[in-house]
Order: structure tokens, then C-alpha cells, then sequence
């Protein structure tokens, strides 16, 4: 066994309607004044309706910044930065997708009083230093984990993303609440679900830090995800399948933080960046394609994996981890989700710049089971479209 280590979330509450403790939760924590990092769409929603009248019980001041943008760019870090300084806040909370929980851990971190750092001092692996303010992250959507990555992604130009990568990102308690998710629409859950899915693949297949501990939770989050994806779905007031979801992407989140994703999101993030098509699905249109890359070097892994997408259906005479690729690929089209670039609103002789964006994801391609070139990548889009 090669050596390794392992960090997640300190602590985790998986229970339906958790939420509305939320109040209780921060002041256990000592709080005295918080700010709640979330988007517009969840004060749109009514999301926030059974959960801040609990502030008000608690006598704890609580301040909503609610204008966290998908891909978010540094001025919306800095505008919630701002705020909260502003409040005197000294617990923040993580309210929605993987943009506002994103958003939330770099303000715990540039809110502390006695932090000195910039935005643009922290990008990268390990350059964020010192204290940041405690931290809960509530995940509205069963797909980034982003409640237990230590990872925080910044939109920094118009096509150019920034990472941050520190353990002091990872927060204090991730509360999995399947009541939060139960109005999602189908399309948004079936990106988000086979993103989760996405994340449990590539921890399992990751080249350099693959490791016991992860390898069970990525199987774990595969097998929950694959059972309950289409019930979600389709049925999306299914309490059971709403809470299986959020566990299985919490696990997998758990699973690639601490063995990373490789070539599928690297070739997934030109697609957000250039047409703002949303991660999940970025990831979902390049998935199979990926896999049947990377089947040369992967085969035994995807071999194991299979039965857990597949259960029954598995056919002992074909090839399993050929029969996963296609599993996955017929995932897509039944949850609803497009399966060609072209079907997305990619035009064609965008290929090769995309191939060569894809390229300065050297942090993710690394982890890949197979070495990626330029001409590699341009061929999986041309597959992909």
C-alpha cells in the first residue's frame, strides 16, 4: 500500500429538514453575527423562509449575501468579502450550489480580522495562510461536494479560472438537507447527479493519489448515485431519493478531494468558460468519451465499477467496462440531458481552441490514468460532437 493522507469535513449531519436548526447550529458554535453566502435564485425560491426565522429566535443577527453568480468572478468574492466585514460577521454559511459554498469558504477565509492576505495571494495549491472565520456549508443541488473539497474555483477573465487549494477551506460541519432540493428542476438534478457520478470515477482512476479510503467512498457515492439518479429525476419529490443523492455526492466530493479529478473536468472546463454551459453537464457531454480514452489503461478499475451502475443488467459475456461506458452514455439521454456538443451550442471550428485550453489544466491532467496531448483532446471533442 503506498502511503497517504486524508482530510475531509470535520463534521457531517445527514438528515431530512436539518436545515432549520441552522440558528442552533451557529450558536453552539458561539457565534454572535453571521453572514449567509447564497445566490438569487434561493431567496427567489423561498429557500431561506423556514430557515431565518430561526435567527430571529435565537436573538443572532444573520445578514444574506444573496448575489452569488455561477462561475463567480472575484468582484462577487470581494462584494461578499465586504459584507461581511461590514456585519462583523465571525461564522459563515454556504447556502445553495457549489458557486455560493465556493464563495463562502473564501470569505471565512479574507473576512478574518487578521487575515492580510489579497484574492490573488491565495490562488493556486497551498498558498492560502493563517485563520478564516468558522464555516457550514448547506449544498442546495446533490452534485459538487464542494461541502467537504477543500477547493474553491474563481472566474478571473472572460474565459479564465482561478483555483484555490488549501486545507483551511474545508469547513466546519456540511449539513445535508434533502427538503432544500426537493423543487429542483429535473435538468439541473440530472447534471448535477452525473457530475457527483463524474467526481466518484475519476477519485477511483486517479494516477497519482488514489488510496484506500477514497476507493471506498468513491464506491459508495457511485452506488448510490446510479440507484436513486432517474428516481430523482423523475420523481423529484422523493424524499428518500432526494437525501441518497446529496449522501452520494458528499461521498464523492469526500473521494476526489483527497484523490483528484483528472481529464474529464479538464475538458469539461473550456465548455464553461467559453459557452456557459453549466459544469455538470460540460462534464456529462464529455464523459464516455473520456472513458473510452482512458479504457486502455483503466479497464480493471471501470471492470469494478461497473457493477454498481449496471446491478442486474450487467451481462457476464460482454466486456463490463465497455458496458459501463455505455451505461453512462444512455444515462444521459434518459435523465434529459443533451449528448452532443453540437446539441449544446458548441460550433465545430471551436474544437481546436478548446483542445488547447484544455491543455492548461496540467493541475487535473496529471491525475489522468492516461497521458492527454494536445491532438488527444482535440480528438475526444471531435467524438464528443
Amino acid at each position: 500500500m503506498h502511503p497517504f493522507s486524508f482530510a475531509t469535513t470535520a463534521q457531517l449531519i445527514c438528515e431530512p429538514g436539518s436545515s432549520r436548526r441552522l440558528a442552533s447550529l451557529c450558536r453552539e458554535r458561539g457565534a454572535r453575527s453571521v453572514l449567509l453566502v447564497t445566490d438569487p435564485g434561493i431567496t427567489r425560491f423561498g429557500l431561506l423562509d423556514e430557515v431565518l426565522p430561526g435567527f430571529a429566535s435565537e436573538g443572532l443577527p444573520v445578514a444574506v449575501y444573496d448575489q452569488v453568480l455561477a462561475d463567480p468572478p472575484e468582484s462577487v468574492v470581494l462584494a461578499a468579502v465586504a459584507q461581511a466585514q461590514s456585519a462583523q460577521a465571525d461564522l459563515i454559511i454556504g447556502f445553495g450550489g457549489g458557486s455560493s459554498m465556493d464563495v463562502a469558504k473564501l470569505v471565512a477565509l479574507l473576512a478574518h480580522p487578521q487575515n492580510k492576505q489579497t484574492l490573488p495571494d491565495i490562488y493556486g495549491v497551498g498558498n492560502a495562510k493563517g485563520q478564516r472565520l468558522p464555516l457550514i456549508q448547506v449544498p442546495t443541488t446533490a452534485g459538487t461536494g464542494s461541502e467537504v473539497t477543500p477547493i474553491a474555483i474563481v472566474t478571473t477573465g472572460a474565459t479564465t479560472k482561478m483555483g484555490v487549494v488549501s486545507p483551511l477551506l474545508l469547513p466546519d460541519l456540511a449539513l445535508l438537507d434533502a427538503d432544500l432540493t426537493l423543487g429542483l428542476p429535473p435538468a439541473v438534478t440530472a447534471a448535477t447527479g452525473i457530475d457527483a457520478m463524474v467526481h466518484a470515477i475519476e477519485a477511483y482512476t486517479s494516477a497519482l493519489k488514489k488510496n484506500p479510503l477514497s476507493d471506498l467512498l468513491a464506491r459508495e457515492a457511485l452506488r448510490l448515485l446510479a440507484a436513486n439518479l432517474d428516481e430523482a429525476v423523475h420523481n423529484g419529490s422523493n424524499r428518500e431519493a432526494r437525501q441518497a443523492m446529496l449522501l452520494g455526492a458528499c461521498l464523492a466530493g469526500q473521494a476526489f478531494a483527497n484523490a483528484p479529478v483528472a481529464a474529464v473536468h479538464a475538458l469539461a472546463y473550456p465548455l464553461g468558460g467559453n459557452f456557459h454551459i453549466p459544469h455538470g453537464l460540460s462534464n456529462a457531454l464529455v464523459l464516455p468519451h473520456v472513458l473510452r480514452f482512458n479504457l486502455a489503461a483503466a479497464r480493471p478499475h471501470y471492470r469494478e465499477l461497473a457493477p454498481l451502475v449496471l446491478g442486474d443488467a450487467l451481462d457476464a459475456g460482454r466486456c463490463a467496462a465497455e458496458q459501463l461506458i455505455e451505461a453512462l452514455e444512455q444515462m444521459s439521454a434518459r435523465v434529459g440531458l443533451p449528448t452532443r456538443l453540437r446539441d449544446a451550442g458548441v460550433p465545430e471550428d471551436m474544437l481546436p481552441q478548446l483542445a488547447k485550453e484544455a491543455m492548461q489544466q496540467q493541475r487535473l491532467l496529471v491525475n489522468n490514468p492516461r497521458e492527454v496531448t494536445e491532438a488527444d483532446a482535440l480528438a475526444i471533442y471531435r467524438a464528443a460532437y
